[in-house]
């Protein structure tokens, strides 16, 4: 994957307002699932020309946290410890961290958590169970472990812009990585057994 060419992709996206208009559902996923194999964002606006402005919203939203995930995915897996799933269908485990699963999950800033981001960097795992009780309830839904890659823009606080930084998002996923340790890790039981979960911040104005 060429991470430069996906950071100037996603950011052409910036430049147009980021509105959701609905929570995400199956159908409207099942409509939209022509990102997964759509690269440039100028294919993106040819083929949702004609949709609904809803409708073009969400598949906007969808293409660009996707290939940011991609990206974050990518890069993971660029990491001698670190073993990809190569089955794409498993929803629970993207990759494996000194033979650790986990899923990854993208996340902005939840306004939700009525906490200040410095509150929210020292209190992670109040916050890590905040992210898994009020996740999506469609798709990706689990209670299984996860790193979450946390967006925060102090400047403007528009956080999603920062699922573009790709090339930021890198040199936190190496540090990460690099210095990984099981026992830093979150453990939470939800009632079915243990679950390991962290943060990875990408931060600007802070």
């Amino acid at each position: 994957m060429d991470l430069q060419r996906v950071e100037r992709e996603l950011k052409k996206r910036l430049l147009y307002p980021y509105n959701w208009g609905r929570k995400q559902s199956d159908l409207w996923d099942f409509n939209t699932n022509f990102i997964y194999t759509t690269y440039s964002f100028e294919s993106l606006l040819k083929q949702t020309a004609g949709f609904p402005q809803a409708l073009r919203d969400y598949a906007l939203n969808r293409w660009y946290n996707y290939w940011s995930a991609m990206a974050a995915e990518y890069i993971f897996a660029s990491h001698e410890n670190v073993e990809p799933n190569r089955n794409s269908f498993d929803k629970l485990v993207d990759f494996k961290i000194n033979n650790i699963p986990f899923d990854h999950k993208t996340s902005v800033f939840p306004k939700g958590f009525n906490h200040p981001f410095s509150y929210s960097k020292e209190h992670t795992k109040e916050l890590i169970t905040w992210l898994y009780e009020n996740q999506s309830q469609e798709g990706r839904k689990h209670l299984k472990n996860r790193l979450f890659i946390v967006m925060y823009d102090g400047s403007t606080l528009q956080h999603w812009k920062m699922k573009s930084e790709i090339l930021q998002l890198k040199s936190a996923i190496d540090v990460y990585v690099d210095s990984f340790s099981a026992k830093n890790l979150c453990r939470l039981d939800f009632g079915s057994g243990e679950v390991l979960s962290d943060t990875i911040w990408i931060t600007k104005g802070v």
